[in-house]
């Protein structure tokens, strides 16, 4: 019987190497001229910073999240435009939008609709391995792009935050640990992100955050990712340091994922 690090290798890895097959094919269908004359590729993107910094905001990065590898279905009865809205009049500073399709149950028309009926910054959250992607992203009316360290080397990082500053957009870096970290950040980033999932057996530890927190450079927006269910984490993670703080499955798992959202924020 394979253990739960190896099962959860898998996992990525076959998610990775789905990614690529279909970053291929949408080079095929779609040409980068084709992407550079959307509506959305000219915008200018809003700035994470200023609204994750805003006092009238809660730090908050909303996520729409349908369903996950782990958890099966979470949430496919409600329209990204409903959630998004919800989360926005409750606060958010800023939207998470999953696009990967095969094992998340997100598409770029999720991301496209959220941008028509919002204007806060709004999170490509997929696997990103290619400049293509990044391209993508902006023709979709993202503002920020998320790197999972794990699954890039320094290189890679380097060259697509380096690409998506030039478009204007924000770069999110995701670490899971030490190592992570100090390896992969570099000058093109504007927020670094603990996620407190760990990838080899999916438990969720707040901890990990408190343990990095200390070493992200203070240049960087420090964003805590993952297993945020508790209103009084966000209150222990701003006292560690913490400036914004991604939460998805809590509020998504709920009736009324906006509603929820507001009820948490009362209770901060």
């Amino acid at each position: 019987m394979k253990s739960s690090q190896s099962a959860k290798g898998n996992i990525l890895d076959k998610i990775v190497e789905k990614k690529r097959e279909e970053i291929a094919l949408s080079k095929l269908k779609t040409p980068l001229i084709k992407l550079e004359q959307s509506d959305f590729f000219s915008r200018a993107c809003f700035s994470l910073p200023d609204f994750i910094l805003n006092p009238a905001l809660t730090g908050i990065i909303a996520e729409f999240k349908r369903k996950s590898p782990s958890k099966g279905i979470i949430n496919d009865k409600l329209s990204v435009e409903e959630v998004t809205n919800g989360y926005v009049a409750a606060g958010a500073s800023a939207l998470s939008v999953l696009t990967d399709e095969s094992f998340f149950g997100g598409t770029n028309k999720d991301l496209i609709a959220a941008r028509k009926v919002n204007s806060i910054p709004i999170l490509r959250k997929d696997f990103m391995l290619d400049e293509f992607q990044i391209i993508e992203a902006k023709a979709l009316g993202a503002d920020i792009i998320l790197l999972i360290a794990s699954i890039l080397s320094p290189l890679e990082i380097q060259n697509l935050s380096k690409l998506a500053k030039s478009l204007g957009m924000n770069v999110l870096l995701e670490v899971h640990n030490l190592e992570e970290l100090n390896r992969s950040l570099c000058e093109d980033l504007d927020a670094v992100g603990v996620n407190n999932r760990n990838l080899g057996d999916f438990s969720v530890s707040i901890q990990h955050s408190h343990d990095l927190v200390d070493h992200i450079p203070s240049e960087f927006l420090k964003i805590s990712e993952s297993g945020i269910s508790d209103p009084k984490k966000i209150v222990e993670l701003k006292r560690a340091g913490f400036n914004g703080f991604l939460i998805g499955e809590n509020f998504m798992k709920e009736v009324d994922p906006g509603k929820a959202m507001k009820e948490f924020v009362a209770q901060i």
